[in-house]
């Protein structure tokens, strides 16, 4: 009997992006290995439809409507230089030794927001399934608004981030699902 495709959605358990490397038309995209998004804490993906009229002799005629806009927003609690560094043109350096050690993260002027795929899932149990999980992915996502960073008084600071969805290009993917009888992990290696 093939797997239910219905199921519950529980709980965010593990989230990674990838950098989109090429996008060929006809071809097949490459991404750079996965980036652990840590602490996340959502991965909430909504979108606009837009929708015309076709109007005449005094009534509704036809409609006809389109996908307009995805967007994706994942905050996340702990801040990962080399998530920044995916996101956005900008470079990480390590200097120092023991005990002065030093991860610098800079952006400069002119600087772009780099296109990348983000997968998230629930954890083991997190679908009907009791020993599945479920994956969401959007293939290309580029940033719609600066990341959320900074510092609070007397609290954790959140880091906020929010994207657009495209299609890829080359396939055409925007966004997919995976319902899994086995929980797996996400994978993390680099595709040509």
């Amino acid at each position: 009997m093939p797997l239910s495709r219905v199921s519950k959605l529980y709980a965010v358990q593990d989230a990674k992006i990838f950098p989109l490397l090429a996008d060929p038309a006809g071809g097949t995209p490459s991404y750079g290995q996965g980036i652990d998004v840590p602490g996340i804490k959502s991965m909430e993906i909504s979108g606009d439809v837009e929708v015309k009229e076709l109007r005449g002799d005094n009534g509704l005629m036809d409609s006809d409507s389109a996908i307009s806009n995805i967007t994706v927003s994942y905050p996340h609690a702990k801040l990962s230089l080399d998530v920044l560094a995916a996101l956005l043109e900008s470079e990480v350096t390590d200097s120092g030794t023991t005990p002065a050690q030093k991860a610098t993260w800079e952006m400069l002027q002119g600087a772009k927001p780099l296109p990348y795929k983000i997968v998230g899932k629930t954890p083991t149990g997190g679908a009907d399934t009791p020993t599945g999980d479920v994956h969401f992915t959007l293939y290309k996502c580029v940033m719609s608004s600066f990341p959320g960073l900074g510092l609070a008084e007397e609290d954790y600071r959140t880091v906020e981030n929010e994207a657009r969805a495209v299609p890829l290009i080359s396939t055409g993917q925007w966004i997919g699902i995976t319902l899994n009888e086995t929980a797996a992990d996400i994978e993390t290696a680099a595709t040509p």
